[in-house]
């Protein structure tokens, strides 16, 4: 696992946890979050269904790393069979973490 994800989107690098996410992040979000296994995409579809339109960059960035890691290994925190890795264990990611199980 990496212990500092790659932001695709530079404008979040910066950007307080709160501030909304701009329309261009929304979608560069989204397209980083497609995946190969079939069960992370449904859990990722509901989550944005939910959440979309009030996206943060907070919740983007803790996406961000969330999307770094392997499909097994996702599917294994989203299903709570294992949990997140102290060196990516943020409050931004828990906080996705915990809106894409509910």
């Amino acid at each position: 696992m990496l212990a500092t994800p790659i932001l695709e989107d530079e404008s979040l690098a910066g950007a307080e946890s709160g501030a909304p996410l701009s329309e261009r992040s929304l979608s560069k979000l989204r397209w980083r979050c497609r995946r190969g296994l079939l069960e992370n995409d449904l859990f990722i579809e509901r989550f944005f269904s939910r959440h979309e339109s009030r996206m943060t960059a907070g919740l983007a960035r803790g996406m961000y790393v969330l999307m770094d890691l392997s499909d097994n290994d996702l599917m294994d925190l989203l299903l709570c069979r294992k949990e997140l890795q102290p060196e990516i264990g943020t409050e931004e990611v828990r906080e996705v973490l915990e809106l894409l199980r509910a």
